[in-house]
């Protein structure tokens, strides 16, 4: 069953965080995750959420999508991320049925 990444993100720093987009998406491909989603236009149907710009990940399962996060290559990545944007992540599981 397939696993996603779901992130918000927040930039605040426009360059670095270009420099965040180029460098993850090969390292995203390497652990067989694809974009879903990545960035784009938002439109809000119900309710008051606080989505600024939304990232949808699909890896082949849960398990390799935490590998990808925890993975010594996307550390340093990360930090690029963590210095250029606010961001909320979660994992979650696809659904079976």
């Amino acid at each position: 069953m397939a696993g996603y990444l779901i992130a918000n993100i927040s930039v605040s720093d426009p360059k670095g965080f270009e420099q965040y987009r180029n460098e993850v998406a090969p390292l995203i491909a390497r652990f067989k995750g694809r974009y879903l989603v990545r960035g784009g236009e938002l439109r809000t149907l119900e309710g008051n959420p606080n989505f600024k710009r939304l990232v949808v990940l699909e890896f082949p399962s849960l398990t390799e999508a935490q590998r990808f996060y925890d993975s010594p290559e996307y550390a340093p990545i990360r930090e690029l991320r963590l210095a250029s944007a606010s961001t909320d992540v979660v994992l979650v599981d696809g659904y079976g049925g």
